[in-house]
């Protein structure tokens, strides 16, 4: 008799499960009480066959998403940063630009850029990846063609206040994006290669600022007005393949068969992850993450990561001229520092996933960072200037990945996790408004002020917030796996304890 009702059981689990396999391939999503039950589709394999199928789901998750989003970011921070090559292609006398009207330009960007970031996670989640990444493209790539017209420092202070608006919400939406599809071990390296974009952007720009260049006088405009031209179209034709190419959430993902999703959601389950479409926006996960001490320490270093990027990106090339490099060999020369950076921002998101030491990958990498800018600070050989600019960007771009995926790696839940990220990428941008100010030309060639600065923010807030935040979270894990914080449970339901995320004795943070 037991045996019969174990098989009849056995035999109504096999049936149900069929049955949930069969609605998902029919509805082409799964919904969230489907989700509280997945069936297993790969039910009766063995390990190494399930290996070799997540392998799979997980290549084409990379091949569909990361290409997609580098391109992405490669545009924005390409429009973002590009100003500094036209400054060198003579774009301030042009317009009457002078003193600090340059510095003012830079500032005004990171004013709107900053102030709009801690809010885009949740705009990009109550309206959906696909139409949140569509409508900022094209708004950002529009702004940026238009900004080749201006006649006067009023036009461009303009243009570079609504670019900030416009470009506010890719960064944290893309990490927040695909922490949503990755599992906590995997997010490193994706970031990484995602944010090597950025490093490229600074590469490729100085040879495509070199070529556009030469088109000065095309059509009655000047060389640096083709830069900003011919860069926002091109942002804006991308943008016409975003709605595309975007796909919102891993249950609705077109690339993926019903199986795939299915797959997906589990690896998420796994690992501890909210799904991002069954979490219903609540004040209370703002509150949270505004009240998480490691929000504020994450803040803290990615200012120590945002001051020193935005200055170098911004001023590589005022430096370079400073070095007594001129006009195109200028924007040459910054191409190779910058292709350092990019090959050492995806080791070193190789090697935090692999070992799960971000915190010691940020101090090392941060270090190196001290050195090259010490270098500049020290002197005005213009060799060893120029290869502490190596030394410095390799030091910088790391570091900014690497600090949002450790970020990320130690929040649970989805409008939790969007809302940390928010405000510590938005903090961090503030630091934008400093990194504007920092080079005076009257400092020239040494930039005193503006190495100083940067090797300050850089020793103290991520050297050292780095350091901070790895003894706090081990100190935290210590008591965890003490089960000094199992009190935390006591009278709570299995559903409480669910939705307490992070905070749960059993959630162990990525050191």
């Amino acid at each position: 008799m037991a045996m019969a009702n174990e098989k009849s059981g056995l035999e109504m689990s096999e049936k149900a499960q069929v049955n949930s396999s069969s609605d998902i391939e029919r509805s082409g999503t799964v919904s969230p009480t489907d989700y509280d039950d997945l069936p297993d589709p790969d039910a009766g394999k063995s390990a190494e066959e399930r290996a070799e199928l997540d392998k799979a789901l997980l290549w084409k998750i990379d091949l569909w998403l990361i290409p997609w989003l580098s391109l992405l970011y490669l545009l924005s921070f390409l429009d973002r940063t590009n100003i500094g090559n036209a400054k060198v292609a003579k774009m301030e006398p042009d317009i009457g630009m002078v003193g600090r009207d340059y510095n003012n330009a830079l500032t005004i960007f990171f004013i709107s850029y900053a102030g709009a970031e801690p809010i885009t996670n949740v705009i990009l989640k109550r309206y959906s990846p696909r139409v949140f990444f569509t409508t900022i493209i094209f708004a950002w790539g529009a702004i940026m063609t238009v900004m080749g017209c201006v006649q006067n420092q009023a036009g461009l202070l303009a243009c570079r206040w609504f670019l900030g608006l416009a470009e506010a919400g890719l960064f944290p939406g893309v990490n927040f994006y695909l922490s949503c599809w990755y599992k906590r071990s995997e997010l490193g390296m994706r970031a990484a290669l995602f944010f090597s974009a950025a490093a490229l952007a600074g590469s490729f720009g100085g040879l495509l600022a070199a070529a556009i260049t030469n088109m000065d006088g095309v059509g009655g405009y000047e060389g640096w007005r083709w830069i900003f031209i011919l860069e926002g179209l091109i942002t804006v034709f991308v943008g016409i393949f975003c709605w595309w190419m975007v796909n919102d959430f891993p249950d609705t993902a077109r690339f993926l068969t019903p199986e795939e999703k299915i797959r997906t959601l589990r690896r998420l389950r796994a690992d501890n992850q909210t799904r991002a479409e069954t979490e219903k926006f609540n004040r209370k996960y703002v509150y949270a993450a505004l009240k998480d001490w490691k929000t504020w320490c994450y803040a803290l270093m990615y200012m120590g990561c945002l001051c020193p990027l935005y200055s170098f990106s911004l001023f590589l090339p005022t430096i370079l001229v400073g070095m007594g490099y001129e006009g195109t060999k200028a924007q040459l020369m910054s191409v190779p520092p910058y292709a350092v950076a990019a090959a050492m921002t995806v080791f070193i998101g190789w090697l935090a996933d692999r070992t799960k030491w971000r915190g010691y990958c940020n101090m090392v990498v941060s270090f190196i960072g001290c050195v090259g800018f010490a270098m500049l600070l020290g002197t005005t050989n213009p060799h060893v200037q120029y290869a502490g600019t190596f030394l410095g960007a390799v030091g910088i771009y790391p570091t900014v990945s690497n600090t949002l995926s450790w970020a990320s790696n130690n929040v649970e839940g989805a409008y939790k996790r969007g809302v940390m990220v928010g405000c510590v990428v938005g903090w961090g941008n503030m630091n934008g408004v400093v990194s504007s100010n920092i080079y005076m030309p009257t400092e020239k060639p040494k930039y005193t002020t503006g190495h100083a600065v940067v090797l300050a923010y850089m020793a103290v807030c991520l050297f050292g917030g780095s350091i901070l935040t790895h003894v706090l979270l081990r100190i935290e894990n210590a008591k965890r796996k003490s089960g000094q914080r199992d009190n935390l449970l006591d009278g709570k339901t299995e559903e409480e304890i669910r939705i307490m995320g992070d905070v749960r004795p059993d959630f162990i943070y990525t050191l």
